[in-house]
């Protein structure tokens, strides 16, 4: 099997080691976090908007569709309607209304009735010397022109001084797999966030995208050091808060599962 990475492992890797090992490795589950959740919900709404005529695709119809979107989620995974009902401060009404607060925001941002994407929730992958990158767009927009423009919507804040990196590795990660998918680097990669009315654009270059190729190979190189010295180490920070693996780790007095006998796959 070739080895595969995407932007969301390599990023837990980098913040911290054992957290990779526990998500890839062990495979241990983590509870659903509203936020994330209430995220996967915005996004098949924003995906799906584009389904309706340009003239319908407003505010209104947005909200319409949150509610069959959710039940669709859960259908998929029940647990999230038991993550719903334990938390004290939403019911459902108050949970489709911050969704739909959200997709309200967006048309501020965008004008949807002016785009036709070439491509949503695009799976993109592609081998780069041995190495098969890997990761999900959220939109390709493609202008008569032929500018490409590659977004992905953020339903968080924009975040603050010192944690930006991780998302404009990701988008800068969707740009040198599209180059190589292509033949062509993106003409702008676009973060759209949602929960301040943020829009962070930003136009790549080939030897931006060469030193991240670089990077990312350096990362994997990584890994596999750690998978053959069985050795993944915590990287203790603030995020530690936010970690479902807490109770599991060093740091905090936690002990490891004994680790799988098994090489790594992304």
């Amino acid at each position: 099997m070739t080895p595969a990475i995407s932007p969301s492992r390599a990023a837990d890797f980098k913040q911290c080691p054992l957290k990779y090992r526990f998500r890839t490795i062990d495979r241990l589950e983590e509870a659903p976090s509203p936020a994330a959740v209430r995220g996967t919900l915005v996004h098949a709404v924003l995906e799906d908007i584009f389904d309706l005529p340009a003239s319908e695709r407003t505010p209104a119809a947005a909200r319409s569709l949150v509610p069959d979107r959710w039940h669709a989620l859960v259908q998929e995974r029940p647990e999230l309607a038991a993550m719903l009902a334990d938390d004290q401060s939403s019911t459902l009404e108050s949970w489709f209304a911050q969704a739909g607060k959200l997709t309200d925001r967006w048309f501020t941002l965008e004008d949807p009735s002016r785009l036709e994407p070439a491509d949503r929730e695009l799976k993109v992958e592609v081998e780069v010397d041995g190495l098969l990158l890997r990761g999900i767009i959220d939109r390709v927009d493609v202008a008569p022109q032929g500018q490409v423009r590659v977004v992905d919507y953020k339903t968080g804040r924009t975040p603050g001084p010192g944690f930006e990196g991780k998302a404009l590795f990701q988008m800068k990660f969707y740009g040198l797999v599209m180059w190589h998918r292509t033949g062509r680097v993106p003409d702008l990669l676009q973060l759209v966030y949602l929960g301040d009315g943020t829009v962070i654009r930003y136009e790549p270059d080939e030897g931006e995208l060469l030193a991240l190729e670089r990077n990312v190979k350096a990362v994997w190189a990584a890994i596999e050091k750690a998978v053959a010295d069985r050795d993944f180490r915590p990287r203790p920070s603030r995020l530690c808060s936010w970690c479902d693996f807490k109770p599991l780790c060093p740091s905090f007095g936690g002990t490891p599962p004994p680790m799988p006998d098994t090489s790594a796959s992304i």
